[in-house]
């Protein structure tokens, strides 16, 4: 599982602009920066990966909506939210 901890936007403020994340691993304490295409390929390739945004004291599940081209964003409760967007921009 990764941790979703900042996001680059390009041409837009939604969440369909998202270029690229920042995240970590805190399995491996490893950080890095992917490309939305590599986080929506990583997170339909294994149902086992999973990306999560921090949400005051809980987590929230980063999903991949099915658009052309798919972007992400986060989901909870049934319904499709906006944390990725209240997280800092780099």
């Amino acid at each position: 599982m990764i941790y979703i901890t900042a996001i680059h936007l390009s041409g837009g403020t939604k969440h369909e602009h998202i270029e690229s994340v920042r995240w970590e691993d805190p399995s491996t304490n490893k950080t890095g920066e992917s490309t939305k295409q590599v986080i929506v390929r990583w997170l339909e390739e294994n149902k086992e990966n999973e990306a999560r945004v921090r949400s005051g004291a809980s987590y929230v599940r980063v999903g991949v909506v099915k658009a052309s081209p798919p972007y992400i964003r986060t989901y909870a409760n049934g319904i499709w939210t906006d944390n990725l967007l209240a997280l800092p921009r780099y």
